[in-house]
């Protein structure tokens, strides 16, 4: 996120990625309106989606981590709307998520733990998911205030993307709106999740040069 370009596709995982993502809630939708809102249908469509997105993974021998994690979703949603029988219910797991995110995010940001920099602590040299690295290593960012500063600008518009989904979707939900509600989902994904690594990529470009926080002067 620190690069000093950005690329769009590939921040929401490439063609691929982005056809295993939207493609099992777009055919919910399209076979909930084509069959004339008929929920089974529509289930046996976008659980499918999913699985094929997986086994096409697992016999080319590619990484199968987003495609399980999007067969989670959908696999949730199919059970939850085939139990109430209400297909609004499909999204309902897709909208407590966006709860979850939103008030873990918000918090972050107010205790000074912004969820843009715990992430990318991550993967730092310094960071737990590298050779060398450890969880305290992580977190040296905190040290330098500057860096505290920038991770916190750039977590808000994750803030503000969890706190816009809920505020369209929830109205549609309670009304039922089916096929307005999976369009709006749709729309409010992949595109404003590229619009807010957009925003953070924004903050952070160039911020290369302080990602170590500065120590003490070497004695003379």
């Amino acid at each position: 996120m620190e690069a000093e370009h950005f690329d769009a596709l590939a921040a929401v995982g490439g063609v691929r990625g982005a056809v295993e993502s939207v493609a099992p809630g777009l055919l919910f939708v399209v076979v909930f309106v084509a069959s004339g809102q008929r929920l089974v249908p529509a289930l046996v469509a976008s659980a499918a989606a999913a699985v094929v997105a997986v086994v096409a993974r697992l016999v080319q021998r590619t990484p199968v981590t987003q495609a399980l994690s999007g067969v989670l979703g959908v696999a949730v949603g199919v059970v939850w709307a085939w139990r109430t029988g209400d297909a609004a219910d499909y999204f309902a797991y897709g909208l407590w998520v966006n709860v979850a995110y939103l008030v873990g995010t918000l918090l972050s940001v107010l205790v000074r733990l912004p969820f843009v920099g715990l992430v990318l602590g991550l993967f730092r040299p310094e960071g737990p998911l590298t050779a060398q690295g450890s969880w305290a290593g992580a977190l040296a960012w905190r040290r330098d205030p500057a860096q505290v500063r920038r991770y916190t600008w750039a977590s808000w518009p994750w803030v503000g993307l969890f706190a816009a989904r809920l505020a369209v979707q929830v109205p549609l939900y309670l009304a039922g709106e089916v096929a307005w509600l999976g369009t709006a989902k749709l729309v409010m994904g992949l595109p404003l999740t590229a619009v807010a690594l957009w925003l953070s990529w924004v903050v952070l470009r160039g911020s290369g040069a302080s990602r170590a926080p500065r120590g003490p002067r070497p004695a003379p």
